[in-house]
């Protein structure tokens, strides 16, 4: 076993979310055996913005479960979705 790269987007609940701010506070939350990767800003539609952040996390049944469930517990956090895992180059 390894680890898998999570491509996960996360919607903020509005236009006004600080994004800088709310990848501070999510990598706070990152969970242990889960390591922040990498980051970057996407345009989504009418001035909103989601934040796309890659996640290091076990090759195990349930990898990506831990770290949803702390992003989704993160105030300002609209939605969090899981894009794409595959095996980092």
């Amino acid at each position: 076993m390894g680890d898998v790269a999570a491509t996960i987007k996360i919607m903020p609940e509005s236009v006004e979310t600080d994004l800088e701010d709310l990848k501070i506070k999510l990598e706070a939350v990152i969970p242990e055996g889960a390591t922040f990767f990498g980051s970057k800003i996407e345009p989504v539609a009418f001035g909103l913005k989601a934040l796309i952040m890659v996640i290091m996390v076990g090759d195990l049944e349930g990898g990506t479960e831990q770290v949803e469930a702390a992003f989704a517990g993160v105030p300002g956090v609209e939605s969090v979705q899981v894009t794409e895992v595959g095996r980092p180059l």
